[in-house]
């Protein structure tokens, strides 16, 4: 078995009707098409229909998310959704105004050492203690976020990906300065992550799977940590 003797870690909230969203509108409907009393095969069938906005849970933004002509969803390449992953722990001093500096990634790699080219980055800051109410994890957008300073600073590491336990990597009043950054130089973002507690610092490895549709530049994700 592959990985046999590891350990899986779950990154992924369960979608339902009531989970956080962007708007905090309900973002996903669940309909039963077909029941197991009204199929009419000698075999059941309980037949379903899904409607949610692409951008729902815990999910994965492709570069062509804000950047025309780049890689969508279906493009991405599964060398870069499997991968070693590193974990920066920002939790003690992550509230809701909190933003990510340079000053934390230079703190991880004085410790660890330097971030590896290739690796998936996740930041936990620990909000997604409040996955379960939904207003206060969306907080009127108000929530931890990373600067444009580590996102250049990830840039020049050549990292592929980056993952974040909160909404996104950026925040409206700051006018989503991280987005294009990131994106631009090909390297998707995964956001509302959780269990990232569960990963080492160092040494774990992480798989992002989104749904492939031609053309999306959003899909929801199974994100899965694997620490050998």
């Amino acid at each position: 078995m592959i990985f046999q003797g590891s350990s899986y870690i779950d990154l992924t909230h369960t979608i339902t009707p009531t989970i956080p969203t962007w708007d905090g509108s309900c973002g996903f409907k669940l309909q039963i098409l077909l029941d197991y009393n009204d199929c009419t095969t000698e075999v059941k069938f309980h037949v379903q229909r899904f409607e949610m906005v692409a951008g729902i849970g815990t999910h994965m933004d492709a570069p062509a998310h804000c950047i025309a002509g780049a890689n969508t969803i279906d493009k991405l390449q599964l060398t870069s959704l499997c991968v070693p992953c590193v974990v920066i722990d920002v939790r003690t001093q992550a509230d809701a105004y909190y933003t990510v500096s340079w000053q934390d990634l230079e703190n991880f790699e004085n410790r660890y050492g330097i971030i590896p080219a290739g690796s998936l980055v996740a930041i936990n800051t620990g909000w997604d203690r409040f996955w379960h109410d939904a207003d206060a994890y969306r907080n009127n957008h108000k929530f931890p976020s990373i600067s444009p300073e580590v996102a250049r600073w990830l840039v020049n590491r050549k990292i592929v990906g980056i993952a974040i336990d909160t909404l996104g990597v950026d925040r409206p009043e700051d006018g989503y300065p991280v987005h294009p950054i990131l994106l631009g130089a090909g390297i998707y973002i995964i956001e509302n992550a959780t269990n990232l507690d569960k990963l080492p610092p160092v040494g774990a490895f992480t798989i992002a799977l989104p749904i492939k549709v031609a053309n999306s530049t959003e899909a929801p994700i199974r994100f899965v940590g694997i620490i050998p």
